[in-house]
């Protein structure tokens, strides 16, 4: 029997679960989609809600087998940052709880968790995964992986971080989901103004917003769209609230040639999507290797196959066929990139490039992906 089939299995989620999806999410659709039972564990609530029950478990109805859980502790969550010993001794309890309430023990923990807030090692399973798709920037997520028996990364840099370790560990690249898969179909320019297509938390304290707002304000005749959240009141994975944050999204919402949609859905975002007629990444890569190094949209702009104009993301730096970025580090020349690009889109769309990009987004679906970890599991692992 395959190893990531007919299993039960708990995620641990650092972000909530919503209406937008990133790879947490799409790892959780398509190991249900294999007949797992699998259990989408979301964030401590530490918000008061009112609500009595510690414990919440949700049905995704439009996924069979997947379970979303909410929780809250019993104790003050701040311990965490006062006494880590003490919130760990407490989590064990709380860990319990979550075994009870769910009423079943786990072949396999997945963790997506970089706070270090549930130990892999509290939970008994026959494999505990940990899988680091986003940077770990401090010390306590490198503490997060204690316990794990495997460990997949989106890029070497973070791989690398967790050598200490000595587990099997391996590179899997971000992954594409079914909702644009189905979509690939070539499009050409569909109107005489250029739309510029970009997805993702607008609340990111990483974007450039400097060069964001250079580009959008110097280019007023191209229409630029953006999906996600732009408030805490419409995001599922976190971001910003400081006043910088909501100035910036002031800023972008009073410009004429800029259009807000918002969180959408997987599927609606897919579709509209394919619209574009170009796509812009601009977040801040600064010198350091923990900035920048991928992120979960290139794959989908990839699938659309039309040109990604893009800040430095060390994971295509030896793929430039796929990305069109700055030789340096900064962004210092994204500007003059993109103004040349958009002067010069038709030999950036060429149905060559345009298959080039979608044949490597093709390559690296959810689906691949899974099949590719499960014979690196049953590699070492023996079920």
């Amino acid at each position: 029997m395959p190893v990531l089939s007919n299993k039960k299995i708990l995620i641990i989620s650092p972000q909530y679960w919503g209406k937008m999806f990133v790879s947490k999410h799409h790892y959780a659709v398509e190991l249900a989609k294999r007949n797992n039972t699998v259990y989408f564990l979301n964030p401590i609530d530490i918000k008061p809600t009112g609500r009595k029950e510690r414990v919440k478990i949700h049905a995704v109805q439009a996924v069979p087998n997947l379970y979303y859980v909410e929780h809250r502790l019993w104790f003050p969550f701040q311990i965490k940052f006062h006494a880590t010993w003490l919130f760990h001794f407490l989590m064990k309890f709380h860990v319990k709880q979550l075994r009870n309430a769910m009423k079943m023990d786990f072949d396999i923990v997945w963790s997506f968790d970089l706070g270090d807030f549930i130990p892999l090692k509290f939970i008994p399973a026959r494999l505990r995964v940990f899988h680091p798709v986003d940077e770990p920037m401090n010390s306590t997520a490198i503490l997060s992986a204690r316990g794990a028996d495997i460990l997949f990364s989106t890029t070497d840099e973070i791989k690398n971080k967790y050598r200490g370790y000595n587990i099997p560990s391996y590179k899997i690249q971000h992954g594409l989901s079914d909702e644009f898969v189905k979509l690939i179909d070539y499009n050409e320019m569909q109107g005489s103004r250029v739309r510029i297509g970009m997805s993702g938390n607008l609340t990111r304290k990483d974007i450039d917003r400097i060069t964001l707002l250079k580009i959008v304000n110097g280019h007023p005749e191209i229409e630029f769209n953006l999906w996600g959240a732009f408030s805490s009141e419409n995001t599922n994975i976190g971001g910003g609230e400081d006043i910088e944050t909501q100035e910036f999204i002031q800023a972008m919402q009073k410009l004429p040639n800029v259009l807000f949609h918002g969180p959408v859905p997987t599927g609606i975002l897919a579709k509209e999507l394919q619209a574009m007629d170009a796509f812009l990444i601009c977040y801040l890569p600064g010198d350091a290797p923990e900035r920048g190094t991928n992120y979960h949209k290139v794959l989908e702009y990839l699938s659309v196959g039309k040109v990604i104009i893009s800040s430095y993301v060390t994971e295509y730096a030896d793929k430039r066929a796929l990305i069109e970025m700055p030789q340096e580090r900064n962004n210092s020349s994204l500007y003059e990139l993109f103004t040349n690009i958009i002067n010069n889109l038709s030999s950036y769309n060429d149905k060559n490039k345009i298959t080039q990009r979608r044949a490597y987004a093709l390559d690296n679906t959810y689906q691949t992906q899974v099949n590719r970890m499960e014979l690196l599991i049953e590699k070492h692992y023996n079920f």
